[in-house]
């Protein structure tokens, strides 16, 4: 793989961050293909409208640079068996973050374990996490050219230095600064409940967001953010909190 050259990725998962994902991608000039687990007849025109291609999940996964995974952590373990075959060298970025309330209950996470080492396990392979820590509606509609004042920077953590600098670039591409968070064992730090998660910061405010992060208190903040989300959205997850109100409360509990 040229890193200077376009890149070719295949994003599964075509929820809103995916198909976002993907056009912003196709129009940053690289080769895109989208798939669901439902069949590529069911993903919408906006999602292909800047050139990615709708295919199924096995052909997502061939021949490309990069992988990139837009689903809840429970679905990942079926996805494993679509990665086992790829060359080491393929990149896989993972978007997800655990949410007990959704996803059910995940006992090593529980106890602690970072949620990029968990996924890495289910997965066998390496990761980079980055997309994760950024309110959906700032990623369909909050993206910037380098170099604009108020550019909002979302954290990329990886254990090789290659896959982070190529999902650094990503990051760059779909319109928002890309700062390096280290390692995966530090990447916990961008996870729900902290400083860095959903608050829409800058270049200049993620790093010490970053370094602020009280691993022992991200569950209970977590939990008492979707405590206040439920009170006022019971179907929370069928319905979506406006932006601002998210931005608000995450802010408040996580800074």
């Amino acid at each position: 793989m040229n890193d200077t050259n376009k890149l070719k990725i295949g994003i599964l998962g075509a929820g809103t961050i995916g198909k976002t994902l993907a056009r912003k991608l196709a129009a940053a000039g690289h080769d895109v293909k989208v798939a669901n687990s439902r069949g590529p007849e069911t993903i919408d025109a906006e999602t292909v409208a800047t050139g990615a291609k709708a295919v199924t999940a096995a052909e997502a996964v061939q021949g490309v640079d990069v992988v990139i995974l837009s689903t809840p952590p429970t679905a990942l373990i079926k996805i494993a068996s679509l990665l086992a075959p790829l060359p080491a060298e393929t990149v896989v970025m993972d978007t997800s973050n655990y949410h007990p309330f959704r996803d059910g209950r995940i006992a090593a996470i529980d106890a602690g374990q970072a949620e990029s080492l968990w996924v890495v396990e289910q997965l066998g392979r390496p990761i980079v996490k980055a997309w994760n820590s950024l309110v959906t509606d700032s990623l369909v509609n909050k993206g910037l050219p380098a170099g604009s004042p108020g550019r909002i920077a979302l954290p990329v953590a990886a254990d090789r230095e290659r896959d982070r600098r190529i999902g650094m670039r990503l990051v760059e591409d779909t319109g928002f600064d890309a700062v390096d968070a280290g390692t995966l064992a530090e990447s916990w730090r961008q996870q729900p409940g902290a400083p860095s998660y959903c608050t829409d910061l800058t270049r200049e405010e993620l790093p010490a967001a970053l370094a602020s992060a009280e691993r022992d208190r991200l569950a209970k903040r977590r939990n008492l953010a979707t405590e206040v989300f439920l009170e006022r959205f019971p179907n929370l997850g069928q319905e979506i909190p406006p932006a601002d109100f998210v931005l608000r409360v995450h802010r408040t509990l996580f800074m």
